[in-house]
């Protein structure tokens, strides 16, 4: 494996800074959004590219404005939400997904040091979660660690680390739409939403697995391989699992055949309680691939990239 070099360039408003590699940009990581608090404001990465420069994620679609490219997020806190749009409720009044003024929104605070781009690039964000009322719930440290950029194999990864900290007086339930009765709907957490035209891409994962059945399972990686609009050929997004602090084993929201998405979910199925004071902590991996790749270059690939 050949690495080559990222690069860095800030934005002159210090709202976004945008990486890239051999003179493409390959991501705009927007850390100050300008969004409706309808969407719950977040830090995201869009646009998201390959090597090659094409497109590997959608920016606000016409079905869920609040979805942006890559991003880390919470749907459901306590009652608030910091996912966007509507908040999915059991039993009556208001039952299913209904409109709220309980969102929250991210608050970049700081980078921990100015980045130098290499080989490797990492950069350390300090942001605070602040529920719909004003109130600091959150407080969160976020790595974001570009690396393995091999121009001749049109591969580049990207680690995405957090530690939320509950600094709340009480404890936090953090949730998603399944715990609170939505059957496989447990998006919560690092969320990817693919391009419009991977609507119905191969979807494939760990042993053997993949297909929309992997909805609610658990698998060390899975990945989705699509084919572009606008220029020829495909590529391949493969995202590992990782892993959680919290006991519920991280769970994959994966599908294709509405939209393609790959979310690792801490808090599929079960709630997590985090106490005053306690962190939950989280590592995932995606690695994005200028090609589509079959079962067995994946199985390959996911031996080389595995955290």
């Amino acid at each position: 494996m050949s690495d080559a070099a990222f690069e860095i360039r800030h934005d002159e408003a210090d709202t976004a800074f945008t990486v890239s590699v051999a003179d493409v940009d390959i991501a705009t990581y927007v850390y100050r959004p300008d969004a409706p608090a309808e969407e719950s404001p977040k830090p995201y990465l869009y646009p998201l590219r390959t090597l090659s420069g094409a497109d590997v994620g959608v920016y606000r679609p016409w079905d869920h404005r609040w979805h942006k490219g890559l991003q880390m997020t919470l749907s459901h806190v306590s009652g608030e939400n910091f996912w966007g749009g509507p908040t999915f409720r059991q039993g009556a009044p208001g039952t299913g997904y209904v409109w709220g003024t309980n969102h929250g929104r991210q608050i970049h605070r700081d980078f921990a040091q100015r980045p130098v781009a290499d080989a490797d690039l990492t950069v350390t964000e300090l942001l605070d979660w602040v529920a719909s009322r004003g109130e600091t719930w959150l407080d969160e440290k976020r790595v974001l660690r570009f690396h393995g950029a091999d121009t001749g194999e049109g591969i580049w990864a990207l680690d995405f680390t957090t530690d939320l900290t509950n600094v709340r007086a009480e404890p936090l339930q953090l949730g998603s739409p399944t715990t609170h009765g939505r059957p496989a709907a447990g998006y919560t957490g690092l969320f990817w939403r693919g391009p419009r035209a991977w609507t119905g891409a191969e979807l494939i994962a760990a042993e053997g697995r993949g297909g929309d059945g992997l909805m609610g399972e658990r698998a060390d990686w899975a990945a989705v391989v699509g084919e572009h609009d606008e220029r020829d050929g495909g590529a391949t997004v493969l995202a590992f699992a990782g892993s959680s602090s919290a006991p519920p084993p991280v769970t994959w929201f994966a599908r294709s055949e509405q939209f393609a998405a790959l979310n690792p979910s801490p808090a599929f199925d079960t709630e997590i309680q985090l106490e005053p004071g306690e962190t939950l902590a989280l590592r995932h991996r995606f690695v994005f691939v200028d090609r589509m790749l079959s079962r067995g270059e994946l199985d390959e690939l996911a031996d080389r990239y595995a955290l």
